[in-house]
């Protein structure tokens, strides 16, 4: 089989590639040049994708002894990632972009522009496994070892993707492994630290990228019965479930912290209470996407069971979700004049979700996930979350 093997400089995709290469497969090395400020320098574990990581990718394909190409997909990655990410928060919601980069640049661009090449599959250092089921349809599953597993972040590949996705560490028990199988390949890379926070803001300091990004007016933070209790310094820099940072000056009168509950970006008002109130007993997600074949029992509009995650490593709750096919009214719609999602063949589809019980901490924009067990069976955006004490839904 022709793979290309996508090499993000780490240890992850070099001993998946070179896994890929031990199969048997003919592999050739891509690296993905996402950044448009080239001489970007990597700090510590901070940040991905810098020319610290393209020589890193480079090195490890030498020592595999296969092709070795960089890819610049910089001008796509800035359009559907960093402004979607944007956009996203200007409209009051929370994004996840590493999931869109998943979506839009590794299992989009690179996986189209390698079948155009005439590439069987696209491997990647992914913890998540593909396989069949009884029908012989391909179906997503978690990897072996929960806590390196990264199906939450691939739950947006479709069916005719996933039958061209290899992903050669899916049964590693453990990284450990992964880092000593790197040293005893000779790869320079066995020791390299994790990349953590968003790629294209380094430093950690969101609320700070975003204000040079993002119109960020000072505005009320008003109490759950309207009351104003302080004053924000833009409304898009906070996001549902936030504690820190709120400097409201004064404390609640039953003297426990205040948490962000609502983001109001039409009437620029952060809306803030007690931590019950982050509960939610219903989730509608906009956006969805099954990942693998449809449930049978989704078709015409059944609760099915299944179980809900809606962050990456989070709680996974039991659940039941159902499809609505028409668009949701009233308070399901977006905030009137917020700024709409970006499209992404929104065909007016919705999931209605109702864990089994609350969950807390959900924001709109985030993904929520649905499992059958292992199986990843799709995700939707987080569009509103009704509140389970106040029965109200907190929408963008």
């Amino acid at each position: 089989m022709k793979v290309l093997a996508a090499m993000s400089g780490g240890v992850d995709s070099a001993v998946a590639a070179a896994r890929a290469v031990e199969a048997g497969h003919e592999v050739v090395g891509v690296h993905l040049a996402l950044s448009r400020m080239p001489g970007t320098l990597r700090t510590g574990s901070r940040g991905c994708c810098t020319i610290e990581d393209a020589q890193d990718a480079w090195r490890a394909c030498e020592r595999l002894g296969i092709p070795f190409y960089t890819w610049d997909f910089s001008e796509r990655f800035q359009a559907d990632v960093v402004e979607d990410f944007v956009a996203e928060y200007a409209a009051g919601r929370t994004p996840n972009p590493c999931l869109r980069c998943n979506e839009k640049i590794k299992f989009e661009a690179l996986l189209d522009r390698a079948l155009e090449l005439g590439f069987d599959a696209v491997a990647t250092g992914h913890y998540a496994r593909v396989t069949r089921g009884p029908d012989g349809r391909v179906q997503l599953h978690r990897a072996a070892e929960d806590a390196k597993d990264q199906s939450y972040v691939l739950a947006v590949l479709r069916e005719d993707q996933l039958e061209h996705c290899l992903f050669p560490l899916a049964d590693t028990p453990s990284k450990e492994l992964v880092r000593a199988e790197a040293a005893e390949r000779g790869l320079s890379v066995a020791a390299k630290p994790d990349s953590h926070d968003i790629c294209f803001i380094p430093d950690g300091d969101t609320r700070g990228w975003l204000a040079e990004r993002v119109d960020l007016t000072p505005g009320p933070i008003v109490g759950p019965n309207g009351e104003q209790l302080g004053t924000h310094t833009g409304a898009q820099a906070y996001t549902v479930g936030q504690r820190k940072g709120l400097a409201i000056g004064r404390p609640a009168p039953d003297g426990r912290p205040r948490f962000v509950l609502e983001v109001r970006p039409k009437e620029n008002t952060v809306v803030v209470g007690g931590r019950e109130l982050l509960d939610v007993d219903r989730i509608t997600g906009i956006r969805p996407s099954w990942a693998g074949a449809p449930l049978p029992e989704a078709d015409g509009g059944d609760w099915f069971a299944c179980e809900l995650q809606f962050r990456a490593h989070g709680e996974i709750v039991p659940a039941r979700a159902r499809v609505c096919s028409a668009p949701m009214q009233g308070p399901s719609s977006p905030a009137q004049g917020a700024p709409p999602a970006p499209a992404r063949g929104d065909d007016g589809a919705r999931w209605e979700i109702e864990p089994a019980h609350p969950v807390r901490g959900v924001a709109p924009g985030q993904s929520a996930v649905l499992y059958r067990g292992t199986r990843v069976l799709g995700q939707a955006t987080i569009d509103t979350a009704r509140n389970a004490l106040l029965s109200t839904d907190r929408d963008a």
